[in-house]
C-alpha cells in the first residue's frame, strides 16, 4: 500500500551540507533531484536513503536510528542506512539508497542506487549450510508470504510453493477492518504485491486447502486428494474467527470479518442497510464499528464486557476507547450479548432488541492448528516451537497467529495473533529453513486504528500488577506502561511514536531500567 510522499523540505543535499550539522544518530530530513531523502551521520560514515516508509509512507526523519537502521515511527519497520533494504516488516521493499561523498567539510547527495525488492541480502542464510531441495508453505498470509520472500532475499534458488485456498491471498489483511472498510483506501493498496509478482519470483501460489500434513516424510495432502512432497515445511495456516452459535446466525445479512472477500460483502452490504450491530468489542469488533460509522451507519455494540479492552490494556485506556466510539455516535451495550438474530433484528440477553440491516461478528479469533493437531505435532493452546521456530518435527516450522514460542523478554511461551509479529516470524523462520540457526527475539508490536486515533503498542503483557502513565490518556497524548514486579512488560501509546520506538529498542537490549525512566512510576 502507499500513500502520499513525503513533503520536500529542508536542505537540497546535493548543494552539500556541512558536516558539523549532522548530528551523529539523528536523521535530517532533505531532498535530492526532487525526492525526500533523509541523511545520518555514523560515527564517521555520512549515509543517505529515502525519507519515506514504503509500508504505510512514514516520515523516517522521525524515526529512532538503531545502529545502522532507521525504524518507521508509524508502525515500526525498519531499514538499513547503507542500503535502504527492508531489514523488518511490515514494509517489504526497499527505500532508495543515495551516493554520498565528502569534501571540503561537508557531504553531499551525488546519485541513487535502486535495487530489486527480492535480491538476495548480502550474506544469505543459505551459504552457512546446504539448502533444501524444496520448500512448502502452508498458508499465505502474513506470515507465509513474508517467508517466501525472504526465502528469495537471502539468495534461496529451489522451489517455493505456497498452498491457500483464498483467490486474492496476500494482501493486506490490517486493513479490511480500517481504511479500506471505511472507505479511505481503494482496493488497489490491498494486495502485497502487483499481478505477475509471485511467477516471476518464481513463487508458486496453489489455490487448494491441505487436508494431510505428514510431518515425518514432509508430505502434503491437498484436498483435491493429489500430494507433493518437500525438503522443509512452514505452517503459516494462521487464525479463524470465532463463530456464533446463535438461532438467525446464517441470516445472509450476518458477517465476519477475515478475509478480503469478507471485507467486499460486509462493503456491499453498507449500499442498502443504515443500521447495524456489531457483536464483540475486540480491536477487530470496534474497528468494524468506527469504519462503519465513517460510512454513516448507526451502529450499536453488544460485548459481555463491561469495559472495552480492560483485559488488554486496562480500564482507563478501556474507558477512553469507549468514550472515543460513543463521541462518534456509537452506541455500546456491555455486560450484555445477544440471544438470537431475527429479521432485521438482534434479539439481547438483558431483553432488549436492537434494529438492525447489518450484523457483523468479532468476538475474536481462534488459531487453525487442526492440520498440525492430525500430524502429531506438540501442542499448547497453539503450536509449540523453539526458540528457531521450528516444531517438533524436525524441518518442520511453524509462524504466526498459531505459534507459541519462548519470550526472551517475558520468559513464558506466548503465542500473540497480530500481522506485524507474524511477518516478522516468517522472515525468521524463511533464514532458518535455510540453516541460519537465527532466534527469534523480536519484541511484539501492533497498532489498532480507532477514527484519528491510533494506538501503538509494544511487548506482550498477558497479566500485570502495576500501569503507569506518562501524560494524560484523556488529551490522547500519552505512553502506558504495565508492568510486573517492576518489570515493564509493554507499552502502549497515543501519539508518543518515538517512544514507542524507544521502549521497543530498550526491550531488546533488556534495559528495564531506560524503560522505567520512560515512563516512571507513579
Amino acid at each position: 500500500m502507499s500513500g502520499e510522499q513525503t513533503k520536500l523540505e529542508g536542505p537540497d543535499f546535493t548543494q552539500g551540507i556541512a558536516l558539523h550539522d549532522l548530528a551523529d544518530g539523528v536523521p535530517l530530513l532533505g531532498q535530492a533531484n526532487g525526492e525526500a531523502v533523509i541523511m545520518v551521520r555514523r560515527g564517521d560514515d555520512v549515509l543517505a536513503i529515502g525519507a519515506t516508509c514504503t509500508h504505510y509512507s512514514g516520515p523516517l526523519a522521525e524515526g529512532l536510528v538503531v545502529g545502522e537502521t532507521v525504524r518507521c515511527p508509524w508502525h515500526h519497520a525498519c531499514f538499513s542506512l547503507r542500503t535502504g533494504e527492508a531489514v523488518r516488516a511490515p514494509a517489504l521493499n526497499p527505500v532508495p539508497c543515495w551516493n554520498v561523498v565528502r569534501r571540503d567539510g561537508k557531504a553531499f547527495v551525488t546519485g541513487k542506487k535502486e535495487r530489486d525488492p527480492l535480491a538476495p541480502a548480502s550474506a544469505p542464510a543459505h551459504r552457512r549450510a546446504t539448502p533444501p531441495a524444496s520448500i512448502g508453505i502452508i498458508g499465505a498470509g502474513a506470515a507465509g508470504s513474508a517467508a517466501a520472500e525472504m526465502l528469495r532475499r537471502e539468495g534461496y534458488d529451489g522451489p517455493i510453493t505456497m498452498f491457500d485456498p483464498d483467490p486474492a491471498a496476500p494482501y493486506d489483511r490490517p486493513n479490511l477492518s480500517k481504511d479500506f472498510l471505511a472507505g479511505n483506501a481503494p482496493e488497489e493498496w490491498i494486495p502485497l504485491r502487483p499481478e505477475g509478482f509471485y511467477a516471476e519470483h518464481r513463487i508458486e501460489i496453489v489455490r487448494r486447502r491441505v487436508a494431510r500434513l505428514d510431518a515425518r516424510a514432509k508430505r502434503v495432502t491437498l484436498d483435491d486428494g493429489t500430494t507433493r512432497d518437500f525438503d522443509r515445511i512452514l505452517l503459516a495456516t494462521g487464525a479463524d474467527p470465532v463463530r456464533l452459535n446463535l438461532p438467525g446466525s446464517d441470516r445472509p445479512f450476518v458477517h465476519y470479518l477475515r478475509t478480503l472477500a469478507d471485507s467486499r460483502a460486509i462493503i456491499a452490504a453498507t449500499g442498502e442497510a443504515t443500521r447495524a450491530v456489531v457483536m464483540g468489542a475486540s480491536f477487530i469488533g470496534l474497528e468494524v464499528a468506527a469504519s462503519l460509522r465513517a460510512r454513516g451507519l448507526e451502529v450499536h455494540v453488544v460485548a459481555p464486557e463491561a469495559v472495552p479492552f480492560e483485559r488488554v490494556m486496562g480500564r482507563e485506556v478501556g474507558e477512553f476507547i469507549r468514550r472515543l466510539h460513543e463521541e462518534k455516535g456509537v452506541v455500546f451495550h456491555l455486560e450484555d450479548s445477544a440471544t438470537a438474530i431475527g429479521e432485521h433484528t438482534a434479539t439481547l440477553k438483558s431483553g432488549g432488541t436492537i434494529a438492525a440491516e447489518l450484523v457483523v461478528i468479532g468476538v475474536g479469533v481462534r488459531p487453525t492448528t487442526a492440520l498440525a493437531e492430525d500430524a502429531g505435532l506438540s501442542m499448547d493452546r497453539g503450536v509449540v516451537v523453539n526458540e528457531y521456530l521450528e516444531t517438533s518435527a524436525p524441518g518442520v516450522f511453524a509462524a504466526g497467529d498459531i505459534a507459541r514460542w519462548p519470550d526472551p523478554h517475558t520468559g513464558e511461551r506466548i503465542r500473540v495473533e497480530h500481522w506485524v509479529v507474524a511477518q516478522r516470524q516468517g522472515q525468521t523462520a524463511a533464514r532458518n529453513l535455510l540453516g541460519a540457526g537465527e532466534p527469534f527475539r523480536t519484541v511484539p508490536f501492533f497498532w489498532s486504528a480507532h477514527y484519528d486515533v491510533v494506538i501503538n503498542y509494544v511487548g506482550h503483557a498477558e497479566r500485570w500488577d502495576q500501569i503507569d502513565v506518562s501524560g494524560r490518556i484523556a488529551d490522547r497524548d500519552c505512553a502506558i506502561a504495565y508492568r510486573s514486579a517492576g518489570k515493564t512488560l509493554a507499552l502502549a501509546s497515543i501519539f508518543r511514536d518515538h517512544e514507542s520506538l524507544e521502549a521497543e529498542a530498550e526491550m531488546e537490549r533488556n534495559d528495564w531500567a531506560a524503560l522505567r525512566e520512560l515512563v516512571p512510576a507513579r
